[in-house]
């Protein structure tokens, strides 16, 4: 789930790279054939996983396709924080303060300036778990946006509510930021100019829009939205809201332009569907979704045209595929998978070459 605050969805190695065995020696990491589900190999080639235990995941590109930066909690950080590696996994840091949790990185296009949500101005420690006793519910914890140099230093705030503010990405021009609050009561998308100011509401449903990403024309945006259709559900939706969580429930991918006129739905399927993200060259969308699995864990990648024809399955792992994004030049993929796991659910980064489909 680009982790709602994260939206988790409960939620190769370079060769320098090793895993430890159980005896602590050295392991080599899994060749790419080996990465590689029945089916992926018409779509995907040359699969690297870049980390190795914990939750790791919404990892995104720079813009020259060299970087990636993801939030991690590095399977020992008592939550998420965000890091950067090079593209084959090495140089691997820490770029947030380490206070509170974090969300939902990205790169500026000029590279000079990084983007992410974080808690630790509402105080330095995580936020508590949801009240899980009326059900399955995602937090929704008072986040910020700030930006930052792209080693984590001159952070600064570009918008802050006493509520929910994350989800932010960047126009591929630089100048615009898109990204989801619920300043005025409800989860809607907006956008802003990259200092913070201009701030405009696109979206204006009762219920949850989110996960925002511009086409690389900048004419575009692609998210999921959650539309409550009876009183019953938009009822217990805003109860929730008012608890500041959020119940997962049917999610569909949905197509807007920059301004947020000529919204329309790309799926409508019923299922949960999340992480979309344009292909390069206006060839379509790329998304995760349980749509074979509708009420389980196993997520994977498809492929979809705009107007909701061409529906293609991409990765076929038993387990969860999300957050999928390519380079610019739609050679490389990243994504993350529970494929390959040490221990049951846990996430890695992996990267591989494209094929297309």
């Amino acid at each position: 789930m680009r982790y709602i605050a994260g939206f988790a969805l409960a939620i190769a190695l370079s060769v320098a790279v090793l895993a430890r065995g159980a005896d602590g020696t050295p392991t080599p990491a899994p060749g790419p054939a080996a990465l590689l589900a029945p089916g992926e190999e018409k779509y995907l080639a040359n699969v690297r996983q870049l980390t190795f235990g914990g939750q790791n995941a919404e990892a995104y590109w720079s813009a020259d396709g060299k970087r990636l930066i993801f939030q991690s909690d590095a399977g020992t950080l008592p939550c998420d924080q965000i890091f950067t590696m090079n593209a084959d996994g090495s140089d691997k840091r820490r770029v947030s303060n380490g206070e509170g949790k974090t969300t939902c990185a990205y790169f500026f296009p000029s590279g000079d300036r990084i983007l992410y949500a974080s808690t630790f101005g509402a105080g330095a420690a995580c936020p508590p778990r949801p009240d899980r006793s009326r059900g399955y519910v995602w937090a929704l914890d008072n986040y910020d946006i700030y930006s930052a140099r792209p080693d984590g230093s001159d952070i600064r705030p570009l918008f802050s509510s006493p509520d929910y503010d994350a989800e932010a990405t960047v126009s591929p021009d630089g100048r615009t930021i898109v990204f989801t609050s619920a300043r005025d009561g409800d989860l809607e998308i907006y956008t802003m100019s990259a200092d913070g100011s201009n701030v405009r509401r696109l979206t204006h449903a009762p219920g949850y829009d989110g996960g925002p990403f511009f086409s690389e024309d900048g004419k575009k945006i692609v998210y999921r939205a959650d539309h409550p259709t009876t009183p019953e559900d938009l009822a217990r939706y805003r109860e929730n809201l008012a608890r500041h969580t959020y119940a997962p429930r049917a999610l569909e991918i949905r197509v807007m332009n920059a301004d947020g006129t000529g919204d329309h739905a790309v799926t409508n399927n019923g299922a949960a569907n999340f992480a979309p993200y344009f292909l390069p060259g206006g060839k379509g969308i790329i998304f995760s979704s349980n749509l074979a699995d509708p009420k389980g864990r196993d997520f994977d990648l498809y492929t979809i045209r705009e107007d909701g024809t061409g529906l293609t399955r991409i990765t076929f792992s038993p387990d969860f595929d999300g957050f999928p994004m390519l380079t610019r030049d739609g050679k490389k993929l990243v994504f993350a998978s529970n494929r390959n796991g040490k221990q049951p659910h846990e996430t890695n980064i992996f990267v591989a070459d494209w094929l297309g489909n």
